[in-house]
C-alpha cells in the first residue's frame, strides 16, 4: 500500500473544516490532494466546479477549454472577471484557481473535446466532470469514460432547471446489475435545433452555480468514498418552484 505524504501545517489549517469532519478527516483530505480531476469546460458549470474543487484541495485539475472570455459569459461564469475579457478561458480559470489555492496543479487542454480525442484526454485522470453545453460533446465524453472506466459526473441546465447524475457503467449495483450508461438516459442525440442553446433560450446565472456546486459535491464524495453517489439516479432541480426530485433509471 502506498503511503500518502503528510499534510503540511498550512494545509492542515487551510482544510481544518474538512479534517474535523469524521467522514473526511486527514485521510480523506490526503485523498483529495492525490486526486486528478478533469473538467470539461470552464463555463457556467465548470466555473463553480473548478472553484470548489480547488478550494477543497483537489491536487490536480485538468481543464478542457478552447474558448475565450466574452462579456456575456460574466453573468454566470464566475471564475472569470471583467479584466479577463478576450483571454482564453482556460488561462483565466487557472489564474483564478491559483489565487484561491496555490497548492493546486492546473493542466490546460486548449482543445475542443471530440470522439477522436476524448479517450486520450480522460485516461490520465481519476474522475471526469461534464460541464459541456452540447449533446455531441456529451455523447463522445460519456462513451470515452465508459471505455476507459472513468467515473463521469454529468450535469445540464435549461432556462431555470437542471439535472445531475453520476455515470459508472463499468460497475454493478448492490444487486449485481450493471450500472446504467448515458445512452440509457438519452439513446441518441436530439435532432439539430430541437434543444435551444443558452444563447438562444437564456439561462438564469445562479442556476449554473447550483448545479455546478452539486457536481463538485459528487466529485468530493467519489474521491473520499463517503455518502451515496448519484449512480442510477437523476437529480432534477426546478429553480422557479425551488424543488428537487430524483428519478431512478436502469440499464
Amino acid at each position: 500500500m502506498t503511503t500518502m505524504p503528510p499534510l503540511s501545517d498550512s494545509e492542515i489549517e487551510r482544510y481544518a473544516r474538512h479534517i474535523v469532519l469524521p467522514e473526511i478527516g486527514g485521510t480523506g483530505q490526503q485523498k483529495l490532494k492525490q486526486a486528478r480531476v478533469l473538467v470539461i469546460g470552464a463555463g457556467g458549470l465548470g466555473a463553480p466546479v473548478l472553484q470548489y474543487l480547488a478550494a477543497a484541495g483537489v491536487g490536480t485539475l485538468g481543464i478542457v477549454e478552447d474558448d475565450t472570455v466574452s462579456l456575456s459569459n460574466l453573468q454566470r461564469q464566475i471564475i472569470h472577471e471583467t479584466g479577463a475579457l478576450g483571454l482564453p478561458k482556460g488561462e483565466s480559470a487557472k489564474a483564478s484557481i491559483v489565487r484561491t489555492n496555490p497548492n493546486v496543479s492546473v493542466e490546460l487542454h486548449k482543445v475542443r473535446l471530440s470522439a477522436e480525442n476524448a479517450a486520450g484526454l480522460v485516461i490520465g485522470y481519476d474522475i471526469v466532470v461534464d460541464g459541456s453545453d452540447n449533446f455531441e460533446t456529451r455523447f463522445a465524453l460519456a462513451d470515452a469514460c465508459e471505455a476507459e472506466k472513468k467515473p463521469l459526473v454529468h450535469a445540464a441546465v435549461g432556462r431555470f432547471d437542471g439535472s445531475l447524475t453520476v455515470l459508472m457503467p463499468f460497475g454493478v449495483d448492490d444487486e449485481g446489475r450493471q450500472n446504467p450508461r448515458y445512452r440509457d438516459l438519452f439513446p441518441e442525440p436530439p435532432p439539430d435545433g430541437l434543444v435551444p442553446s443558452c444563447a438562444e433560450a437564456g439561462v438564469i446565472g445562479a442556476l449554473t452555480g447550483v448545479m455546478g456546486t452539486l457536481q463538485a459535491m459528487e466529485v468530493i464524495k467519489l474521491i473520499t468514498g463517503i455518502g451515496e453517489p448519484l449512480v442510477g439516479r437523476l437529480l432534477l432541480y426546478d429553480g422557479l418552484a425551488a424543488r428537487f426530485d430524483t428519478m431512478r433509471y436502469k440499464r
